[in-house]
C-alpha cells in the first residue's frame, strides 16, 4: 500500500491508530510506544487488554467495510501477560517479545493470545477462541500455545460527524471560497461533483464564523486551470477549498484539500471513498464529512494565524480572534490574557455572539483548572454571559451548548437537557453538543449514556481545547468503579495540562480507591503541591450531581487518598480566657 501511495496510506493509517485510542483507554491501556506501522500497549488486566483486542478488531472491521477492498487496513494484535520491566515509560523483558512475536500468529483483523492469557482471560469473556496449536517465534526459546479469534461482522457505524457552529453575521476577516469540484470520470458524472460543490457551499455558510462566497463567485473558475493565488485575489478569498470526484465501478473517490492561497499552505486534506449506493444519499454523506473536517481547520488557522495587526488598531473581530489564538496555547498566562481581549471585544461589539460564549467557557475552564477561583459571582457572570450569546445568536449550537454545560455544572437537570437538546436539533452532526450531551447524563448519573455520548465526541478526533473529553470521561469511569480506565484517561488529560486540578484529584482517588497506596501518595502529594490549600470540603462545592451517592463514591476516594477534609484554623485564647481554663 505504500508503494501504491505513501502519503495516503501513512494518512490513513494515522486516522485508523487515532480512532481506535479511545477504546484503549476506556479499557485502562496505554501506549508505550509506536514502532512504525505498529504499536505496544500496555493494560493492568489481561482481561482488559484482550477486551480492547476484540473491540478495537470489530471497529477496524467497521471502518474497512466503508473502503475499496484494496484500501483496508487489517490489523493483528497479539495479546500475552506476563512481568515486565519498567523504566522511563517503556516496558521490557522476555514476556514483551512473545507479545510482539504473537501478533504474527492473528488472522488479519484478529487476535492471537497465549495459552496464558487465555487461561485468566477466557473466563470472563464473552467470545469463543480457537486452539491454533504451538508456534515456535524468533528469539523465542519455548513453543507458545496460541488461540485465537477473528472478527464475523461489524457493527453499524453511527452516522453523525463532527461539526462546529459559529457566530452569526458579524464583520469577519476570512473569506472562503469553494472552487468547483473536478470530475475525473465521464460527462455522465458532472451532475454529482457540481452536486457535491454546491452542497459544501450551503454546509460551510451554515458555520458563519467566515464568509463563504456564492456559487456564482466560483463557478465561473470551473474547467480554467489558473494558480490558486490569483483566483483568491480575483475573488477577495482567505481560504480556497478545491478537490475532485472519480468513479469507477460502484465505488466513488471524492479527494478535498484546504489552503491558504497567499503561501500555497495546504492546512488540510482528505479522502472519501465509498460505494455509490443511493447517490443523494451519498453525497450528503460527504457534504457532512467534509464540512466537519474543514470547519474546525478554518477556525484554528484564523486563531493562530501569524500575523497580526497593532493591538491599538484592533477591531472587535480582530480582538477577538487574538484572545482565540492566546486560548488555544492553554497556559493560565494566556488565559489570562484572552479573557481580557474577548471582554475588551465584547465592550467594542456587544453583540459579539461568540465572545461571549467563548469567555463563559474559558472561565470555568480556569476554575476546573484551578487557575481561578470559583466564587458565586464567577457562576452568575458565566451564566449572563452564555445566555445573551444564545439570545443574541439563537441559531449557534455553541452557544446553546454552554448553556446547557453551566445549567448542568450547577444542578439544574432538566433546564440543562432543554439546552442541549436544542444545540442538537441546530446541528445534529456538532460533536461539541454530543459530548455537553454526554456531561448532561454524566451529572444526572447516566454515566453508561455519559461514557458512550464522550467516548463518540473524543472518537472523531474533536481536538478543540472548548472541549475536554479526557478529564470527563475519566470522572465517568470513576464513578462506575472503573478505576483504571480512569487513569487512562486522566494521564491523557494531564499530557495537555499535568497542573489539571479536577483531573489530579480525581487520579489520587482512583488510586486511592485501587489500594496503589505508594502511588496515592505521589500522586496526592502531587496534587497538594499544585494546588495548596485544597480540601475536600472546598473541592466539592463545585459538584452538584444529581446522585448523592456519585458525591460520597468520589469524597470517599479523596479522603482515602489523604486529602484533607478541611482547613484547620487555630484559635488563639484571650488573656482572661486563658487565666480561666
Amino acid at each position: 500500500m505504500m508503494g501504491t501511495d505513501e502519503a495516503g496510506t501513512h494518512a490513513a493509517f494515522k486516522a485508523h491508530r487515532r480512532a481506535i485510542h479511545p477504546i484503549i483507554l476506556n479499557h485502562g491501556g496505554r501506549v508505550v510506544k509506536n514502532t512504525g506501522d505498529g504499536f505496544l500497549l500496555e493494560f493492568p488486566s489481561v482481561v482488559g487488554a484482550t477486551e480492547a483486542a476484540i473491540a478495537m478488531q470489530l471497529l477496524m472491521a467497521e471502518r474497512n467495510n466503508h473502503l475499496p477492498v484494496d484500501r483496508a487496513m487489517h490489523f493483528r494484535l497479539g495479546v500475552h501477560m506476563g512481568d515486565v520491566i519498567a523504566d522511563e515509560g517503556e516496558v521490557f523483558g522476555d514476556d514483551v517479545n512473545i507479545a510482539v512475536r504473537l501478533e504474527q500468529a492473528a488472522p488479519p483483523g484478529g487476535i492471537a493470545v497465549s495459552a496464558k492469557a487465555y487461561c485468566e482471560a477466557s473466563r470472563h469473556l464473552g467470545i469463543s477462541m480457537v486452539n491454533a496449536g504451538n508456534y515456535r517465534f524468533k528469539n523465542i526459546t519455548d513453543a507458545i500455545e496460541v488461540w485465537t479469534w477473528g472478527p464475523t461482522g461489524s457493527e453499524q457505524r453511527r452516522r453523525e460527524l463532527q461539526g462546529i457552529s459559529a457566530p452569526p453575521g458579524q464583520s469577519r476577516l476570512a473569506i472562503v471560497g469553494v472552487l468547483p469540484f473536478v470530475n475525473l470520470s465521464d460527462n455522465a458524472d458532472e451532475y454529482f461533483s457540481d452536486g457535491l460543490t454546491e452542497d459544501l457551499i450551503h454546509a460551510l455558510s451554515l458555520q458563519s464564523f467566515y464568509r463563504v462566497l456564492s456559487r456564482n463567485s466560483t463557478f465561473p473558475f470551473k474547467g480554467k486551470n489558473l494558480n490558486a493565488r490569483l483566483i483568491a485575489r480575483e475573488i477577495d478569498a482567505t481560504y480556497l477549498i478545491q478537490g475532485s470526484v472519480r468513479r469507477a465501478g460502484a465505488k466513488i473517490r471524492v479527494t478535498a484539500e484546504l489552503i491558504a492561497p497567499e503561501s500555497g499552505e495546504q492546512l488540510w486534506t482528505g479522502r472519501y471513498d465509498r460505494d455509490i449506493g443511493e447517490l443523494f444519499a451519498l453525497q450528503d454523506e460527504i457534504t457532512t464529512s467534509l464540512s466537519a473536517a474543514i470547519a474546525p481547520e478554518i477556525f484554528r488557522a484564523e486563531a493562530l494565524a501569524p500575523s497580526r495587526p497593532p493591538a491599538g488598531d484592533l477591531p472587535a473581530w480582530d480582538r477577538f480572534l487574538r484572545g482565540l489564538s492566546h486560548y488555544y496555547r492553554q497556559t493560565k498566562a494566556d488565559f489570562e490574557a484572552s479573557i481580557t481581549l474577548f471582554k475588551d471585544a465584547i465592550a467594542l461589539d456587544p453583540a459579539l455572539s461568540i465572545a461571549r460564549a467563548y469567555l463563559a467557557t474559558i472561565m470555568t475552564q480556569g476554575v476546573h483548572y484551578g487557575w481561578i477561583k470559583s466564587t458565586r459571582e464567577l457562576w452568575d457572570s458565566a451564566m449572563e454571559l452564555a445566555q445573551d450569546s444564545v439570545r443574541l445568536d439563537p441559531r449557534s449550537s455553541f452557544a446553546f451548548s454552554i448553556l446547557a454545560y453551566l445549567h448542568a455544572m450547577q444542578g439544574r437537570n432538566e433546564a440543562a437537557h432543554d439546552a442541549i437538546r436544542k444545540a442538537v436539533a441546530l446541528n445534529p452532526y456538532d460533536m461539541g453538543a454530543r459530548g455537553v450531551e454526554g456531561i448532561c447524563h454524566l451529572v444526572g448519573g447516566e454515566h453508561l449514556e455519559a461514557i458512550e455520548l464522550l467516548s463518540m465526541a473524543v472518537q472523531r478526533g474533536n481536538s478543540d481545547p472548548r472541549y475536554q473529553w479526557p478529564a470527563l470521561l475519566a470522572f465517568s469511569h470513576y464513578l462506575l468503579g472503573q478505576y483504571d480506565a480512569t487513569l487512562s484517561w486522566a494521564r491523557e488529560t494531564l499530557y495537555s495540562n499535568p497542573n489539571h486540578l479536577q483531573v489530579l484529584a480525581v487520579r489520587a482517588a482512583a488510586l486511592a480507591q485501587l489500594g496503589r497506596q505508594e502511588e496515592t501518595a505521589k500522586a496526592t502529594e502531587v496534587l497538594l503541591s499544585s494546588h495548596p490549600g485544597l480540601t475536600v470540603e472546598r473541592h466539592l462545592r463545585n459538584f452538584h450531581w444529581k446522585n448523592p451517592a456519585d458525591i460520597a463514591h468520589y469524597k470517599d476516594g479523596l479522603l482515602k487518598a489523604g486529602v484533607p477534609f478541611a482547613r484547620l484554623m487555630l484559635v488563639e485564647s484571650g488573656p482572661k480566657r486563658a487565666a480561666d481554663s
